[in-house]
């Protein structure tokens, strides 16, 4: 029997089924809730991470800008207006050649490059590991050359697993060296690389630019330099070589004596 009072429409339960009911409910209210809070912790957690993540992000953005802004008294006091992101040094043995990479006169084309003139330098920088020690390094090059007026600048290409990039990434500043005849003997010396705990100055009296970068005795000039932007070394169509855009912070001149210049019988390698 259906005990329905008056007018009443709703549908009569016994009360443990009620009972029963409303213990159900409220389970799954609580259960719900708790739910609602788990995802609730767990998309804070998110946002924190994702903060983090941004806050590291700006933090190495405003320390590249600093480097380039400069300070006042820092001969780098200049500003940018365009600062994409630096390059991270890859280790790559040969270039990544593709049908399109190759020339279609291969023979043709290193002659003709090879007989491109081009300086001989010796480019230094210090290799920090801190901010209290650094170690001095160098590197033979020769595709550097003048880019500009005002303000002064040049254009360096440097291959893409040398660790002149690391320090460029790092806003070190770098040295050029530039050689004059008598100075042949130091491409044997500067020719590879110094290795790890080897000094590359060893019993040369070297002075120091403003930087604290080596100033090759008896070089014709010396300009300290500061990377700008850069362009090219993602392998295929972008090139095995960074080109990197620098301004000229300081310089000085030495002996009075011709440079020293070279060319290749083959431009398509060194």
């Amino acid at each position: 029997m259906n005990p329905i009072s008056g007018n009443e429409q709703r549908e009569w339960r016994p009360p443990a089924t009620r009972h029963g009911l409303r213990i159900m409910d409220t389970t799954a209210t609580l259960y719900g809730r708790a739910l609602i809070s788990h995802r609730l912790i767990g998309f804070a957690t998110l946002v924190a991470t994702a903060k983090e993540s941004l806050s590291k992000t700006s933090t190495r953005r405003n320390r590249r800008r600093a480097c380039h802004r400069g300070n006042q008294g820092n001969p780098a006091n200049f500003r940018s207006t365009h600062l994409p992101p630096f390059h991270t040094t890859t280790a790559m043995t040969q270039p990544q050649r593709t049908a399109q990479s190759e020339p279609t006169d291969a023979e043709g084309t290193a002659a003709a490059l090879g007989r491109i003139p081009s300086g001989l330098f010796v480019v230094t920088w210090r290799a920090r590991e801190n901010d209290a020690d650094a170690t001095d390094r160098a590197m033979l090059a020769s595709w550097i050359m003048q880019g500009g007026f005002v303000p002064p600048l040049i254009t360096i290409a440097v291959g893409t697993s040398r660790d002149l990039l690391a320090a460029i990434d790092e806003c070190s500043p770098f040295v050029v060296n530039v050689l004059g005849e008598s100075q042949r003997p130091l491409l044997t010396r500067f020719g590879k690389p110094a290795g790890p705990g080897e000094d590359p100055f060893a019993g040369l009296a070297v002075n120091r630019s403003p930087s604290g970068a080596a100033l090759i005795p008896d070089a014709i000039a010396w300009l300290e330099c500061q990377a700008v932007t850069q362009a090219g070394g993602g392998g295929g169509q972008m090139g095995d070589h960074v080109i990197i855009l620098a301004r000229v912070l300081a310089a000085g001149t030495g002996p009075e004596q011709a440079p020293l210049v070279h060319v290749r019988r083959n431009g398509l390698r060194y």
